[in-house]
């Protein structure tokens, strides 16, 4: 009976995405990033920051939309698609250092930020695959697209999902 009252009060406490610790974070990242943008130069506007700020809407609207979906597989998928905004971000931070937008400082302090965020994204893969599967699975950093695909392979023991080979294609 302990177990169970101890579930429910975990759900309870996640009603939405917007009680997610890893979303808020990212939503202050967002804001940070936003903030950056708003002091690049002006013929940045359609270029550097117009593609910050995609970036960064995509790194909390992914949380968001992964928290919407039922499936496991689903809601890791959009984890890794923020994780992937969150590099790009990361990469345009080094964009802004290169060509002197930011102090390097600066810099430094919003990449930190940005690694909370990756940090926070990989406990909440954690935590869903907990829930889903217990602690008998491992969610990991997946070097490449055929690790990943090896990996997807093992949460199936069914015959008919058949892996591709992407060296073939």
């Amino acid at each position: 009976m302990k177990r169970y009252e101890q579930e429910r009060d975990n759900e309870e406490a996640f009603r939405t995405f917007e009680d997610l610790e890893v979303y808020k974070k990212a939503r202050l990242f967002r804001k940070a990033m936003y903030g950056v943008t708003r002091r690049l130069p002006e013929f940045e506007k359609y270029e550097l920051a117009s593609q910050i700020r995609r970036a960064a809407v995509s790194l909390t609207n992914n949380i968001a939309e992964g928290h919407g979906r039922f499936h496991y597989l689903e809601q890791l998928k959009f984890l890794f698609q923020a994780r992937g905004s969150l590099q790009e971000l990361i990469d345009n931070l080094n964009v802004c250092e290169d060509e002197c937008y930011l102090p390097g400082p600066e810099v430094g302090a919003l990449k930190e930020q940005a690694k909370e965020v990756q940090r926070l994204i990989g406990g909440y893969a954690r935590y869903l695959r907990e829930r889903k599967f217990g602690s008998s699975l491992r969610v990991q950093e997946i070097a490449d697209e055929v690790e990943f695909l090896s990996e997807l392979d093992l949460l199936f023991n069914d015959s008919t999902i058949q892996p591709f080979n992407l060296l073939t294609l």
